[in-house]
């Protein structure tokens, strides 16, 4: 295995309870909550949640905005918008890979150590859940090849199905058979 690979986590679990330096919610360009992953980030965390994010006005498509953790275990939120599948020519992969990037622009600033990211844009949003693990576990890979920061990101998912598929996707990076 490769350096790279032993910065690359996969965990099965609720990311409101990891006690990381910064957890990536899955946001709306509101960014004043909603439902699945930003719903649970937004209660976990408590209404100062809500206050700050009004401040923030919003959030475009692929980019990432900064708060406090409040009174989840993490001590930031990286907020980023990923995109709505629609068919995959209207540039969602790339607007994947920059929430993914932008998030660890972010957490590397801040000086954050770990990191976990949830799969974006792969509920509600339909991204294909292959698809979107692939563009996900390589930008990750090319940014940590990089930066020194984060030194560990883990992908936390909801369920086993999904997190076998981030396995698997790991795996071929480490094997040299996902291109990043």
């Amino acid at each position: 295995m490769s350096e790279i690979d032993h910065r690359i986590r996969v965990h099965t679990g609720d990311i409101t309870k990891l006690a990381v330096d910064a957890i990536v919610n899955a946001a709306n360009t509101s960014l004043l909550g909603g439902g699945g992953v930003d719903g649970a980030i937004h209660r976990t965390a408590g209404p100062e949640l809500l206050t700050e994010c009004r401040m923030l006005n919003g959030c475009k498509v692929g980019d990432a905005k900064l708060t406090k953790g409040y009174r989840l275990p993490a001590r930031y939120i990286i907020h980023t918008v990923g995109p709505v599948w629609q068919g995959g020519d209207k540039g969602e992969a790339e607007l994947l890979a920059s929430c993914y990037r932008r998030s660890l622009e972010i957490a590397a600033a801040k000086d954050c150590r770990t990191v976990a990211f949830p799969a974006i844009s792969t509920g509600v949003y339909r991204y294909p859940k292959d698809q979107a693990t692939q563009i996900a576990v390589g930008t990750v890979s090319v940014f940590i090849g990089h930066n020194a920061l984060p030194e560990t990101v883990t992908f936390c998912c909801f369920d086993q199905q999904t997190a076998e598929l981030y396995r698997q996707t790991v795996a071929a990076l480490a094997k040299g058979d996902l291109h990043r």
